[in-house]
């Protein structure tokens, strides 16, 4: 017979994917970036942190889409079709500015 799982209580006001993505390890973020409305400078700026970094383990495409999958991921119910659209287009985007194929 199993045992229920135990969940642990939250800490108050504290998320740890937001946390991750203010603090990645990897890459420094431009402030905000998630909130632009224009898919190119989300590319660009996920481009730029990726290729500045020193800390990544991967390359830096995959870090930054990384990053913008991991971000509309955690993002899931909340995120507002408008926005997800934008995000999406930054994917397309973000492989146009490191020459990746559609």
């Amino acid at each position: 017979m199993r045992r229920p799982r135990r969940q642990q209580a939250p800490k108050a006001g504290s998320r740890w994917s937001a946390d991750v993505t203010r603090h990645s390890d990897a890459l420094d973020l431009e402030p905000a970036i998630f909130a632009s409305d224009d898919p190119r400078r989300i590319a660009e700026s996920l481009k730029h942190s990726a290729q500045a970094s020193t800390r990544r383990k991967a390359e830096p495409f995959r870090s930054a889409m990384s990053m913008l999958v991991f971000y509309i991921n955690r993002a899931g119910r909340n995120l507002p079709a408008a926005r997800r659209a934008v995000l999406e287009r930054a994917k397309a985007e973000l492989r146009r500015v490191f020459g990746r194929p559609l």
